[in-house]
């Protein structure tokens, strides 16, 4: 008990130092324990998300891209595809591979929420582990032949829509209040969320999108892409092979494969800021150093009257490592506050920007590796202190310097 008196005195007489220590090794810790859950979350999170596809036929051009535009509604479309096409993939000759195909036109928006023009069957596939997409009370799917429209959760949300509601498209992917259509779409259905980039988008009949007043007549038949589901999954990267080999003019991109490959392009960047953090926790223990070495002079004194009142060497030296353990244990606890800060905000931009959800609240092991490997760190920081301390001369010492 006595010990413990002693380390927290020792602690408030040096509240800058030790406050000033404590925190950036939050920030380390923080840091740390953030980059690498968000990272590895936001991996899982982007990879399972394929709407219940597993593969994005379009014109040639960027994987990703395609991907990001057909299951993300990011990005730029590569190009367009000919109605045949589709008929091609629908065909017999593909039937041993294709279990569905889905088209869907992407050319306009409202309020910068992308409208996506396809078929009533792409709400008929099982987005995630057998959930299929539901509507809120009141609300049903449009029907192909009509000018009515399916609004994600999200979109409902911000721009307050509801059913029995008229929206106007906008021609393009950014919003441009110059470039309205005069036509009027009906609001017959409200998706309830489903935590995927569907929430995020307006959904209209596929003929709506193609023959949408202001678009190229030429073109009317024409499609952006071609979510594909397969008999067996394993097929996708036999029929991707298949098809970008031997045609110039298509791309399919497996959807999970090729997000992990977007990932691994960034995997430099989890390094670069995760040796940030690492050089922040080794400048909190070399702080904790430089603060406990720096304060014995000071404190030899206090060290030799310890002494002769009975006090053991060990006992010193277990002062000295119990302060710096106190110091980097703060730091890790606030540390915990830091990292429900920042994962919770990258969670929010995540969710918002793109419908995809990761939880702060998740575990990963990282949450009890970086607060050990800190503490520990922090703590050996203060065996110097604590060794000068333990050679401290009674004798010498006890009598007040002038």
């Amino acid at each position: 008990m006595t010990l413990w008196l002693i380390v927290r005195k020792s602690l408030r007489q040096h509240a800058l130092s030790t406050g000033i220590t404590a925190v950036s090794i939050a920030l380390a810790t923080g840091l740390l324990m953030s980059i690498v859950s968000v990272k590895e979350q936001s991996m899982r999170a982007f990879t399972s998300v394929n709407g219940g596809f597993d593969a994005v036929m379009g014109s040639r051009g960027s994987e990703l891209s395609l991907v990001l535009f057909s299951v993300f509604h990011m990005d730029q479309a590569p190009g367009t595809l000919l109605w045949e096409e589709y008929e091609f993939i629908t065909g017999k000759a593909n039937r041993r591979f294709i279990q569905r195909a889905v088209p869907i036109v992407v050319g306009d928006n409202y309020h910068d929420f992308r409208i996506v023009g396809t078929t009533a069957e792409f709400f008929e596939v099982p987005y995630a582990n057998d959930r299929k997409y539901t509507l809120t009370t009141g609300g049903r799917i449009f029907h192909e032949d009509a000018q009515e429209a399916v609004v994600g959760s999200y979109v409902a949300q911000k721009l307050g829509l509801r059913v029995g509601d008229i929206i106007q498209p906008y021609h393009g992917l950014s919003f441009d209040p110059t470039q309205k259509h005069d036509v009027d779409y009906l609001i017959v259905g409200i998706l309830k969320p489903s935590n995927t980039p569907t929430d995020h988008a307006i959904w209209i009949p596929l003929s709506g999108a193609q023959n949408m007043p202001g678009h190229s007549a030429e073109k009317a038949t024409d499609i952006s892409a071609i979510l594909l589901q397969f008999n067996a999954r394993s097929q996708a990267p036999q029929f991707a092979e298949m098809v970008n080999k031997n045609t110039r003019d298509k791309t399919v991109a497996v959807i999970a494969p090729t997000v992990s490959r977007f990932f691994s392009r960034f995997q430099w960047l989890g390094t670069v800021l995760g040796g940030m953090a690492g050089l922040v926790a080794l400048v909190g223990a070399g702080g904790i150093l430089a603060s406990l070495y720096n304060t014995m002079n000071e404190r030899r004194r206090e060290v030799a009257i310890l002494r002769a009142l009975g006090a053991r060497r060990g006992t010193v030296f277990g002062v000295i490592l119990a302060e710096s353990a106190t110091i980097s244990t703060l730091g890790v606890v606030i540390g915990f506050a830091l990292y429900y800060l920042f994962t919770g905000v990258a969670a929010w931009y995540l969710w918002d920007s793109t419908g995809v959800v990761i939880d702060p609240r998740a575990f990963h092991p990282i949450l009890y590796v970086a607060p050990v490997c800190i503490i520990a760190m922090g703590t050996l920081a203060g065996i110097l202190p604590a060794v000068k301390a333990y050679r401290t001369d009674v004798a010498a010492n006890l009598i007040p310097q002038t």
